[in-house]
């Protein structure tokens, strides 16, 4: 993979030099179309290698053979790959020409041989110096803590979810004692709404009752004065 990423910046380079060279002679008046072809063909590998090298990024990120940091790092080493494929090939069409500030970007590349791989550079701390079997024992004791934390974690939810339950439950009971309260505070009302009622009505007879007994005293009390002699 590191091989490849290598090769990867180098066959890049070797583009930029080679659109380089179609320009001049274009300038020249010589003829580029043996260039032309070369180049097309360049491109389609660059093309093919960057693909090949997100792949081997994405198997190698998913079986945790590096740290979730440095597949994150590779990423954008492989994201500069394809912002420079699409450089190129723009200035391959003449989309972009060699004037414009993006030329300085299409030969970065010139740096590459001689250096370090930049696919080595900063690698954390953590596994710097270690081999595979030790960076994969050191990934699995991180996923046992992550394990464990999730496990912890999944043992809060569940008693929260049980305390959650038992508020369900009790509220359920609450619900049913004010529905009880409800229903005989509504019974208690149309008892009393009877007995005003009643009330009422015994008020009425006895207040029609009262005026008999006056009518029927007036009437004696007219008789008497009415036989009395005079």
């Amino acid at each position: 993979m590191l091989q490849n990423y290598d090769a990867t910046c180098r066959l890049a380079q070797e583009i930029a030099e080679n659109i380089h060279e179609r320009n001049r002679q274009q300038r020249t008046g010589g003829n580029p179309a043996k260039i032309n072809m070369t180049l097309r063909a360049s491109l389609q590998k660059l093309k093919q290698n960057i693909g090949q090298l997100r792949e081997s990024l994405l198997r190698a990120s998913s079986s945790r053979r590096i740290m979730q940091s440095e597949a994150d790092r590779r990423q954008n080493l492989v994201d500069d790959l394809v912002t420079r494929d699409k450089q190129l090939n723009a200035t391959f069409k003449g989309e972009v020409t060699e004037s414009d500030p993006s030329r300085s970007t299409l030969m970065a590349g010139a740096g590459v041989r001689g250096t370090a791989n930049p696919w080595l550079i900063d690698e954390p701390e953590e596994t710097r110096g270690l081999g595979f079997g030790e960076i994969k024992q050191q990934q699995q004791r991180i996923i046992e803590v992550q394990d464990a934390g999730l496990e912890a974690l999944a043992n809060v939810i569940g008693r929260q979810k049980l305390m959650g339950q038992e508020i369900g439950k009790e509220l359920d009971e609450q619900n049913e004692i004010i529905d009880d309260l409800a229903h005989l505070v509504d019974k208690t009302d149309d008892r009393v709404r009877g007995e005003t009622r009643r009330v009422k009505l015994v008020e009425t007879k006895s207040a029609s009752c009262g005026m008999q007994v006056v009518i029927v005293l007036l009437l004696i009390a007219i008789v008497v004065i009415a036989a009395w002699p005079t």
